[in-house]
């Protein structure tokens, strides 16, 4: 018997499909043992030796494994082609090297590895060298291609999640005490990571609310070809006399810089004077007309794919990975936490003759078309996520399989994406088109028509053709209205999931991998809350933040963050070693700590009190913040310890029954509006604007 170890289930039923009945695929379920709950778990006087230990949870299925080892002819660990997939693969082999010794009381007399020399629970120690395979997607090719060429595992992967495990526990294990007595709430927590990422949000808002919003207007003249006709098509006033009236004003955000682009035309007299100074003849002073093309995006990374997901499907990226999970696991598509944008030649040449067979040979690009990978340090060389087969559609998925129409819906976006990267760029004609008044105003029109629809043929076409009438230069034309519009400059945007991902990528902060529990992680502490896609702070998220930034600066610093994943990359690729690394991060965390302990002061977080009494004591009711969310209780606490839930209402009425709309939170935090007479009645909406 060949024993193949894998992390679930479902991976496991997929890859037994392809493989004859000399092998069983047994699924570990996930991590076979991890750092313990109760205890720091890291001798920090040791350099940092972790001590592991296999949960209650789990020592069924580690013993199961254990058992089908003893009765295999060897073992091959097939676990996930990632750092967490590694650092399962090692921990399995240094669970059964550790039985091994145990039961024979001798080394399993298997061939040395070279590269798995570990140290567990502070006790040196070798692994023995058991066969890993790697691969990109589950398909009959690629996992015999797999089998035929084993490796070891990678003690340098192992290092890096290693690193990242013991840093996490080290910052969170020893400051989230802290703030449980500081912040006087017992399960609050701190992070290396998710820490900033709250403070990304808080400094978001307040920038925000310190915004000085200033008005503006714009003019748009309507010319016509005829005079006297009734419509004409839009031009934006530019300029006069050369003088632009745009206005471009750069502020300084605590993540990058927001430009704002407003006019000099500030109030509705000085849009009336201009608009009464305009006057004719007008004439068709430039038409410039050229050939514009559009290259498709690359496919999909970790990070693009839940950017997308976000912003087109509105799935939130925990959601996103744990479809996309479930895709890979069925040999659906290529492995999806990844940086690169690369694809695999073959897949190339499949998806070239697709394209050509189902759409014609003009869309198809005429060399194969590569991408060039923008991490700045990809974690791993794999390939973008893909369909594993060009020519699957997502209406294949529909029947005889077990997934829902989330993962069809999923699958179809990366399958799309990934086809239109081989298509033929987009080609359209744009047109601009000046008119000058005879003292000196300048009206542009920009336009652009589709010659050749291209890759757009199957992706989303975002934008409409804007259609511009046959003028030419020194045509005479006429004005047949002129309409000034308010505007009011816009505050820098509140992030939604997409755009968070989007910056923690650009600021090195995290890695795709971590994009996704970070932000439930945050949300699940009361830290965030998400409105209509729109992440805020809460008072709380604000209150640590700001405890965070005063004791610990260094680990709320964007750079310092940034510089520290970078450090865990240089593990991974075997340019430095984990115990300096962590020891570099640990020194001055551990005096900023000791310090903060002494000199810290309680910090009272806000609370509302409402104009109503205790039912019990008489006291003020307040509203507080609990582990679950907001709640009414009573300002003696804990002398009084009355409570009850906290209904938050909003200005609409139910229209279903008329009853009054109330805020409420599914079980994920994510927040929606519901009628206040539920179960009587089941209305819900998940935006205001639905609520009609």
């Amino acid at each position: 018997m060949q024993l193949i170890i894998v992390e679930s289930p479902t991976k496991a039923r997929t890859l037994s499909k392809f493989l004859g009945k000399e092998y069983v695929v047994e699924a570990t379920m996930g991590h076979v043992r991890d750092l313990p709950k109760s205890t720091l778990g890291v001798d920090v006087e040791h350099d940092f030796t972790p001590s592991y230990i296999v949960s209650k949870e789990k020592k069924p299925q580690v013993k199961k494994l254990i058992d089908l080892v003893g009765k295999a002819e060897s073992v091959i660990l097939a676990t996930d082609p990632d750092r967490e997939g590694e650092a399962i693969a090692w921990h399995v082999a240094s669970l059964i090297e550790e039985e091994s010794q145990k039961t024979k009381g001798k080394k399993q007399k298997l061939k040395k590895s070279k590269k798995v020399v570990v140290e567990v629970e502070g006790t040196p120690s070798k692994v023995e060298s058991f066969k890993r395979i790697t691969f990109h997607e589950i398909t009959e090719s690629a996992i015999k291609d797999a089998l035929t060429h084993p490796g070891v595992i990678d003690m340098e992967l192992v290092n890096a999640q290693q690193a990242r495990r013991i840093l996490d526990r080290l910052v969170g294990y020893t400051l989230s005490p802290l703030l449980w007595k500081k912040l006087s709430r017992r399960w609050l927590s701190a992070g290396r990571v998710q820490s900033v990422t709250v403070r990304l949000i808080v400094e978001r808002e307040r920038e925000i609310e310190k915004f000085q919003k200033e008005p503006y207007f714009t003019i748009a003249g309507f010319f016509a070809g005829k005079e006297k006709a009734n419509e004409g098509t839009s031009f934006q006033l530019i300029s006069h006399n050369q003088e632009k009236y745009e206005v471009s004003i750069a502020q300084i955000l605590f993540d990058g810089t927001y430009t704002v682009t407003k006019t000099s035309i500030v109030t509705e007299a000085d849009a009336d004077n201009i608009t009464a100074d305009i006057h004719g003849p007008y004439t068709v002073s430039a038409v410039e007309k050229k050939t514009m093309k559009r290259v498709p995006p690359a496919p999909y990374t970790t990070s693009t794919l839940q950017q997308d997901a976000g912003r087109k499907l509105y799935f939130s990226s925990k959601k996103t990975m744990q479809l996309a999970q479930k895709l890979y696991e069925e040999g659906l598509i290529t492995y999806h936490r990844t940086d690169s944008v690369n694809l695999a030649t073959k897949f190339i040449d499949e998806a070239r003759d697709y394209i050509s067979r189902t759409h014609g040979a003009k869309y198809v690009v005429s060399t194969a078309r590569t991408y060039q990978t923008k991490s700045k340090v990809a974690q791993e060389a794999h390939e973008a996520i893909r369909p594993t087969d060009a020519a699957r559609l997502a209406e294949a998925l529909k029947e005889g399989t077990d997934l829902n129409h989330d993962h069809i819906r999923l699958y179809e976006l990366i399958w799309k994406r990934t086809i239109a990267c081989q298509m033929a760029e987009a080609v359209f004609d744009s047109t601009s088109i000046r008119i000058t008044s005879e003292n000196g105003y300048l009206f542009v029109a920009q336009g652009s028509v589709i010659v050749f629809d291209g890759y757009l043929k199957i992706a989303e076409r975002e934008q409409g053709e804007n259609l511009l009438p046959a003028f030419v230069v020194g045509q005479p034309v006429y004005l047949t209205n002129s309409v000034k519009e308010p505007h009011v400059t816009a505050p820098p945007p509140r992030y939604t999931e997409a755009s968070l991902v989007k910056t923690l990528e650009e600021k090195d902060i995290g890695r795709p991998s971590t994009y996704a529990p970070i932000i439930s992680t945050i949300m699940d502490r009361q830290y965030v809350t998400k409105e209509e896609k729109k992440l805020l702070p809460t008072d709380l998220g604000g209150s640590v933040t700001d405890f965070l930034v005063t004791y610990f600066p260094i680990i709320m610093d964007l750079p310092f963050t940034a510089s520290l994943e970078n450090d865990l990359d240089a593990i991974a690729n075997g340019t430095k070693t984990w115990v300096p690394v962590v020891r570099e991060m640990y020194e001055p965390f551990m005096e900023a700590l000791k310090k903060a302990e002494l000199t810290a002061e309680k910090v009272k977080l806000p609370v509302e009190t409402l104009d109503e009494k205790c039912p019990l004591c008489q006291g003020a009711l307040v509203v507080r913040t609990g582990r679950y969310g907001k709640f009414i209780a009573c300002s003696n606490f804990p002398t009084c310890k009355y409570t009850r839930q906290l209904v938050e209402t909003i200005d609409r009425i139910c229209p279903k029954c008329g009853s009054q709309i109330i805020i409420k939170k599914t079980r994920r935090g994510k927040v929606f509006y519901g009628c206040s007479s539920y179960p009587k009645c089941d209305f819900a909406a998940w935006k205001l604007e639905d609520i009609k």
